[in-house]
């Protein structure tokens, strides 16, 4: 009789402990991945669609924009109005997150990588460089960017 009590409180003690375990690495990793998948959308919807499309889909209501020798660029409205002060028509903009990062909270995170500008018609390399871009979840639970910037320059 004691054997078998003994066995059962082993048995539900691994079973509880393989649960909390498990619960505590699985929400990170899924919501890692899941602000990685975002990064790679926008990405891919900025080679079909263009640069301008991209960021105005991506971006947060309140989202920030960081570009070089401006001041930051606060606000859909305002980041909608600098992209369309230029055409994306003659290049494509696209990125590659290599790292993403999400607070235990699963509300913000951030993604870097690289990102490359090919021209649209030759498909050569206009410019090449690194990128950060600082995500939030809205109301709906879809990430949106609240501050992005880049630099210029790889090796």
């Amino acid at each position: 009789m004691k054997s078998i009590y003994f066995r059962t409180i082993y048995t539900l003690f691994v079973f509880l402990v393989l649960v909390v375990s498990s619960c505590n690495k699985a929400k990170p990793t899924n919501e890692t991945k899941s602000i990685t998948d975002t990064d790679r959308y926008y990405s891919a919807l900025s080679a079909e669609k263009g640069r301008n499309a991209a960021f105005m889909a991506m971006f947060d209501s309140a989202g920030v924009t960081l570009a070089a020798h401006k001041p930051p660029i606060e606000g859909i409205e305002a980041i909608k109005k600098i992209l369309l002060s230029s055409s994306d028509s003659t290049y494509i903009l696209t990125w590659k997150p290599l790292f993403a990062k999400v607070a235990a909270s699963a509300e913000l995170g951030y993604t870097y990588g690289t990102y490359k500008l090919t021209d649209k018609k030759s498909l050569k390399i206009i410019e090449q460089g690194t990128y950060t871009t600082i995500w939030q979840k809205n109301s709906h639970g879809e990430w949106k960017a609240v501050m992005d910037t880049g630099n210029e320059g790889l090796e």
